[in-house]
């Protein structure tokens, strides 16, 4: 088996692989593994661009064993932060997201009585769709059995909750509320006011249930975990290899063609590399058909992201504590992009100490872009330069309204456009994500197989909308158990030696 890219899909279907008995070989574009799980180190500040939580973190929470099975837990130390965001509004007024629900719930009708109702809704929801989370995935032994009948009356109210929220988007439900504040300010708890409710509430309930934590280290941390585990497994990994073409006989993959000329020969080919680079790119776009002609054509992507970061000679404490940071108004609005903003959201990393020197922290801002863009700027050295220069000013100034005095602490500097994630990762447009979540596709997902080609597969979060962590890694589960299916093979997985546990699941 050849698979293509060796991020968190690719790492997962290759350990999968080896536990099964496949012989594997991952190609990577890259000098290293994780993908967009990554981070790099800047004048000693380490910028993490990519985990904020990682769901699975608790034993009892389905994805836990997951992650067990790749070697990731139990591994580092996991933080449960009490706040998920703080939305700030004029004055002293907040909206404060707290992880634990009971404590969010006696915060909202402090602030709005007057919408008890939709307020105590929201939460009794939040409560149901955590009930979904505890139930036991695996039936094959009586005391799973007799604890999922117990649990069958909690998941059916979860069920039941699914089906009230599946339809409602974030800011559908910000403009039920009477309260004039609370109203504004909802919009602002995620960064896609059209995401659906159940995507958040479904967030709410793991950091409820404490299964949504930080791994210290962050994400090159989780990276090197699949990686050693992988290889300890077996498997091979060719770093530095980019595929420039998956060949074909018969409509049937049989291997791929390095850039350099060279082939690698396979019985059967993963690609857990972009979506559409691999399948009008890799394949020439032979084999696609008329359903994902329409997806790529017509479904929302996660807009690209201009990722600013900053080293500063400062702890933060305020932030320290938060899973996704703070939104603030903004006085005096800036032009970010070409894009004006009359409010800005930004995340500290001060409860990871291993990221920044002590009494220091990064703080983040990111920010929706236009590929298209930084691609014509990319064109032109100086030109890129001077708007990453430009874009860095504006964002320190924006920082500097909510925290005076930051200009003057600030030791590092950094800036990611969408071309730098395109140039590492491939993603398309620079993509951070994969398909956008809405209402339409969630639940939806992609076929891992395209028509008409034989022994091809694909992994990710292209094939999956909503992406995320403990997505690609099920991703890379599913297609391995496909492909063992497809072979009338048993699927079996394994846990590392250390760890000991339950017996592999069938």
């Amino acid at each position: 088996m050849v698979i293509i890219g060796a991020g968190v899909a690719g790492l997962s279907a290759g350990c999968y692989a080896r536990m099964n008995g496949y012989s594997t070989t991952i190609l990577e574009m890259h000098t290293r593994p994780g993908g967009l799980c990554t981070q790099w180190t800047r004048n000693g500040y380490v910028i993490d661009g990519c985990v904020h939580w990682l769901v699975g973190s608790a034993p009892g929470h389905p994805f836990y064993r997951l992650w067990q099975e790749l070697g990731v837990l139990p591994g580092p130390s996991i933080i449960d932060r009490e706040v998920f965001v703080r939305v700030e509004g004029e004055g002293d007024k907040a909206l404060v997201v707290y992880s634990d629900v009971d404590r969010l719930q006696a915060h909202l009708l402090e602030i709005a009585g007057e919408d008890a109702g939709q307020i105590k809704e929201f939460i009794r929801g939040i409560r149901r769709m955590g009930r979904l989370t505890s139930a036991p995935r695996s039936i094959a032994h009586w005391p799973r059995v007799l604890r999922l009948l117990a649990s069958l009356p909690g998941i059916l109210l979860g069920v039941l909750a699914l089906r009230r929220w599946r339809s409602v988007t974030v800011s559908e439900f910000a403009s039920s509320f009477e309260n004039e504040f609370l109203r504004e300010a909802f919009v602002h708890v995620l960064d896609f006011p059209e995401f659906p409710m159940v995507g958040l509430m479904m967030t709410l309930a793991w950091l409820d249930q404490g299964a949504a934590g930080y791994p210290v280290g962050g994400s090159q941390v989780l990276a090197d975990a699949l990686e050693r585990r992988y290889l300890e497994l077996g498997g091979e990994i060719q770093y530095g290899e980019r595929v420039a073409e998956i060949l074909v006989e018969n409509d049937a993959a049989v291997g791929v063609r390095l850039q350099d000329g060279r082939e690698e020969r396979a019985d059967v080919v993963v690609s857990a590399a972009d979506g559409h680079a691999t399948i009008f790119e890799l394949l020439g776009g032979r084999y696609v058909g008329e359903r994902l002609q329409r997806t790529y054509d017509s479904d929302p992507i996660f807009p690209p992201l201009l990722h600013v970061a900053f080293g500063v000679a400062r702890d933060l404490p305020e932030l320290s504590d938060s899973v996704v940071g703070i939104v603030f108004p903004l006085h005096e609005p800036v032009t970010i992009d070409c894009q004006r903003h009359t409010s800005i959201a930004a995340c500290a990393y001060g409860f990871d100490p291993s990221l920044a020197p002590p009494g220091k922290t990064v703080l983040k801002v990111m920010l929706p872009s236009d590929h298209a863009r930084w691609a014509a700027l990319a064109e032109d050295p100086d030109a890129y330069r001077s708007a990453k220069e430009d874009a860095a000013a504006q964002v320190l100034n924006a920082l500097e309204q909510r925290f005076p005095g930051l200009a003057d602490e600030v030791e590092m500097t950094d800036v990611a456009t969408p071309i730098t994630w395109a140039r590492y990762t491939g993603n398309w447009q620079g993509s951070f994500e994969g398909w956008l979540l809405t209402t339409k596709n969630l639940g939806r997902q992609l076929p891992r197989t395209l028509p008409g080609l034989r022994q091809f597969y694909m992994a990710g979060q292209w094939v999956v909308p909503g992406g995320g962590l403990p997505t690609a890694a099920q991703s890379g589960r599913t297609v391995v158990r496909q492909i063992c299916a497809a072979s009338r093979k048993r699927f079996v997985t394994s846990l590392p030696a250390p760890i000991g546990g339950e017996d592999a699941d069938v």
